[in-house]
């Protein structure tokens, strides 16, 4: 069986003979000695398995079989040139595969911004985007299924301390009451938590971080809520603020299609927020491809109103 190495340069040793004619001359370009040329194209004949030279005169000539040998050989250098340079453009970034796992808000204002900046930068790279909720995005990047996930604390989460990851924070963002708009309090600039204790609400799933912003934030104005519904996609939550004229807390992030029949408020003195952030395995910061993603959802969180 050839060895790669060695069957490159035995090859390379071929390639020569058959451009400069002769042994002597061959062994003068590759600093070789005539013998050694020609123990090495006897040594490439045997592991190939045909004749490659046949002599003539007081020279020798390259056999069909070694014609053939160089046409192949010239696709396997050519192949050869393309993996470095790719491997080059792996290292610098500019080639390779991104895996972004996000939820469904963090998508669509800071991922997907993001990426038409990255593929300014870097047109070759391939990035694929999908969405993943806590704590299951934190599974798939441990798994290394992911490369990058945009998530927000939540408890049990990882905290700031926490060797494995590299975090970087992108923004904070604010609750907001959504309401019907008939509601007593609808005109109010803004509103406090507390004047809603008896209003049927809709929250978010128990074991999500949202449901859990929520509800601590009744906790913290004075009261339990008294929770109607609960439905983790936020479209959904509005339809049923506008069909059921309960309340909500919705962040603001979210609030892009807020229907026809619900207003908005702010929450009066502290609001509610959840923390967005992006985390990747440590050390995986240091990566041209994952460094260049974060400087760009950084920009792009910066550029938010909310």
């Amino acid at each position: 069986m050839l060895s790669t190495w060695s069957a490159t340069c035995r090859l390379r040793v071929l390639r020569e003979l058959r451009d400069r004619g002769t042994i002597a001359a061959t062994a003068g370009v590759l600093h070789l000695t005539p013998f050694a040329v020609s123990q090495q194209l006897a040594t490439l004949s045997r592991e190939v398995g045909v004749r490659l030279l046949v002599r003539q005169g007081r020279g020798v000539r390259l056999t069909p079989e070694a014609g053939l040998l160089l046409e192949h050989a010239a696709v396997l250098q050519a192949r050869l040139e393309r993996a470095r340079a790719e491997l080059t453009d792996l290292a610098a970034g500019e080639l390779g595969h991104l895996r972004i796992g996000a939820f469904g808000s963090a998508i669509v204002n800071l991922v997907a911004p993001s990426l038409r900046r990255l593929h300014e930068e870097r047109p070759r790279l391939t990035v694929s985007v999908r969405e993943s909720d806590p704590p299951n995005c934190f599974t798939l990047l441990d798994a290394s299924n992911l490369d990058l996930v945009i998530t927000v604390d939540y408890r049990g989460g990882p905290t700031r301390v926490d060797v494995r990851y590299h975090r970087i924070d992108l923004l904070s963002d604010p609750y907001d009451v959504a309401m019907p708009i008939r509601h007593r309090r609808a005109g109010a600039e803004k509103i406090e938590l507390s004047d809603l204790a008896t209003e049927p609400w809709i929250l978010g799933a128990e074991s999500g971080p949202c449901g859990e912003i929520a509800f601590a934030a009744c906790n913290a104005a004075g009261f339990n809520p008294d929770i109607r519904h609960r439905v983790n996609d936020w479209n959904a939550v509005l339809a049923l603020v506008a069909g059921t004229g309960g309340v909500a807390l919705i962040p603001r992030l979210a609030a892009t299609n807020v229907p026809d029949g619900v207003i908005l408020c702010e929450v009066a003195r502290t609001a509610p927020a959840r923390r967005i952030y992006a985390a990747v395995r440590a050390g995986a910061e240091h990566g041209v491809s994952i460094a260049s993603m974060l400087t760009c959802l950084r920009d792009t969180a910066a550029q938010k109103i909310i």
